[in-house]
């Protein structure tokens, strides 16, 4: 069944009502009809499954057969800060992160960063790829739709990343994979958690000494072979889906 995001305050004691684009898209894309079934998460770990109760100009009513806890998110909250790449790389690895369970991408404009981007395409780049995060959320059974952030500048991705519990940092001068295992192993369910990730020329030195020195970042390998950007923060979501995964 198709799935479908709604506001808190649209789930009311028996219905929901859809508004927004969704109305076209299930009207005219997917043909739905009343009685048709769906799914619909309004952004908390409950999933309700509906049906079509009757359709409007701008606005479907889905009848609540049920609701249940879905349990598809991870305890923790993955925080994906990614250099930006050069091309629609990072097209792909928004759809990617999110189909491995990040609940936030923040784009970081780090000094090797080859984009620059001033403040009309950096709005309409937003967009995009939090388009490309809600459709990757619907089709990879996400709960909510994980936010793609304004572009941060390095030392404001590092403030931003006080906050939480743990922040990583692959490095391609950082030695020692039983050290990085260590870090990875001793995350626990619930922490929060960060990934730093350059833009193709990688991270500049003093960028990794503010990182470890003001939000505690770990810089850790990833084994010998040096990973593309694009590849780099999906091997790290992986290994922490995977250690993370109730």
């Amino acid at each position: 069944m198709y799935r479908f995001f709604v506001e808190p305050r649209q789930v009311g004691e028996k219905e929901i009502r859809i508004q927004g684009s969704d109305v076209n898209h299930i009207k005219n894309v997917l043909r739905m009809k009343p009685g048709d079934e769906i799914f619909i998460s309004s952004g908390e770990n409950t999933e309700y499954t509906c049906y079509i109760e009757y359709m409007q100009e701008e606005e479907i009513l889905a009848h609540i057969m049920y609701a249940q806890e879905a349990g598809y998110e991870l305890s923790s909250k993955l925080y994906l800060f990614q250099g930006l790449p050069k091309s629609d790389k990072m097209e792909f690895i928004i759809q990617k992160a999110v189909e491995l369970g990040v609940c936030e991408v923040i784009p970081v404009a780090s000094r090797r960063a080859v984009v620059k981007l001033d403040k009309k395409k950096e709005e309409k780049k937003i967009a995009r790829w939090q388009a490309i995060s809600e459709s990757a959320a619907k089709q990879s059974k996400r709960m909510y739709v994980p936010r793609i952030s304004e572009v941060k500048t390095f030392p404001e991705a590092v403030e931003y990343a006080k906050k939480l519990d743990v922040v990583l940092l692959p490095y391609e001068l950082a030695k020692g994979m039983a050290r990085t295992k260590e870090i990875v192993e001793n995350i626990q369910r619930g922490q929060s958690v960060g990934i730093f990730i350059g833009p193709e020329g990688g991270f500049e030195e003093a960028e990794v000494e503010l990182a470890v020195r003001e939000a505690k970042a770990s810089a850790i390998t990833l084994g010998k072979r040096i990973l593309r950007t694009e590849t780099a923060g999906l091997a790290v979501l992986s290994v922490l889906m995977f250690a993370l995964e109730e």
